[in-house]
């Protein structure tokens, strides 16, 4: 019997065709299932490979950790039930040996429920400027600022961020000027457009330059020799905020919360809620309310307007 957990095809195939077979769970459900298996494998993640899954785990958002979770759970108990059916006296330490592994990964996924209201994270304008500031000229810190800029001042997601090309970066008339725009693809295939500023496409073509790309994926992996991949990860991506944040003195810094500076600072500007909800791409505004840090103004409120 061969014990040894490694990641292979046919472990996510497995994993996918135990959550086909459920009769419990909506299609639904099940979508979302094989988006957070799919995503975590696309990004280059084992399933089976307790210490990545937790180095990943902390990166994605609470419903697709638990997808990820419950996915991965399933996996492992079917793996250590197969092992307990094949047991023999001549194999059991093996046996035992792949149980313990298996146990491993599914501890390695689980994760406590968050208590209470999270503490976000929104930047100031001059903290956007001092954390740009932390990236250099050369090919990394080019392609840092790029990265930060996408989600600080486009307000992408990491997914989308990591996804866009240089061919989503089209050039329209507004009025009597031409305006730079995003063609995002954004969650559950919702696609919209983000007007962007002069300064970041600027820095896009400038990160064109340097990194001799033009076509494909913006943001590229860098190798130890300075070559360029295809693509980058999402896992990439978190790293670069978390370094970047962190030579700021916010080493908790985290991608949603250069989005949600994105959608504060454009509310501290005027910019309606209702727009600013658009450019996200939020099926409600009432989701992007809860992006932004307001108080109650007991000092002006709506009914002074509202004549009795």
């Amino acid at each position: 019997m061969d014990t040894q957990i490694v990641q292979s095809d046919a472990n996510v195939a497995r994993v996918m065709a135990n959550i086909d077979a459920d009769l419990e769970l909506a299609e639904s459900t099940k979508r979302q299932y094989r988006k957070a298996v799919v995503n975590y494998v696309a990004d280059g993640g084992n399933l089976l490979d307790a210490d990545q899954l937790r180095v990943y785990m902390p990166t994605v958002g609470t419903s697709t950790r638990a997808f990820l979770s419950a996915a991965v759970k399933r996996l492992c108990k079917e793996i250590e039930h197969e092992a307990k059916s094949m047991a023999t006296p001549d194999n059991v330490a093996n046996v035992q040996a792949t149980i313990y592994r298996a146990e491993a990964v599914a501890e390695a996924v689980s994760y406590e429920q968050a208590k209470g209201q999270k503490a976000h994270t929104w930047l100031s304008q001059a903290e956007v400027k001092r954390l740009m500031d932390t990236c250099g000229d050369d090919l990394a810190g080019t392609r840092d600022r790029v990265a930060l800029a996408l989600m600080v001042g486009a307000g992408l997601r990491r997914t989308e961020a990591a996804s866009l090309t240089f061919a989503d970066v089209i050039l329209k008339p507004v009025g009597d000027r031409m305006r730079s725009t995003l063609a995002v693809k954004g969650k559950g295939a919702k696609n919209r457009e983000v007007p962007i500023s002069d300064d970041l496409a600027n820095l896009i073509d400038r990160w064109s330059a340097v990194a001799g790309v033009s076509e494909g994926r913006i943001l590229r992996s860098i190798m130890r020799r300075g070559e360029l991949r295809d693509g980058i990860s999402t896992v990439a991506l978190y790293d670069i905020v978390q370094k970047r944040g962190a030579q700021i003195d916010k080493p908790d810094l985290q991608p949603h919360d250069l989005r949600r500076t994105y959608a504060q600072l454009g509310y501290d500007a005027g910019v309606p809620v209702a727009q600013i909800s658009k450019l996200l791409g939020h099926a409600s505004i009432e989701t992007t309310q809860q992006y932004l840090n307001l108080d109650l103004d007991l000092e002006c409120t709506v009914s002074d307007f509202v004549p009795i």
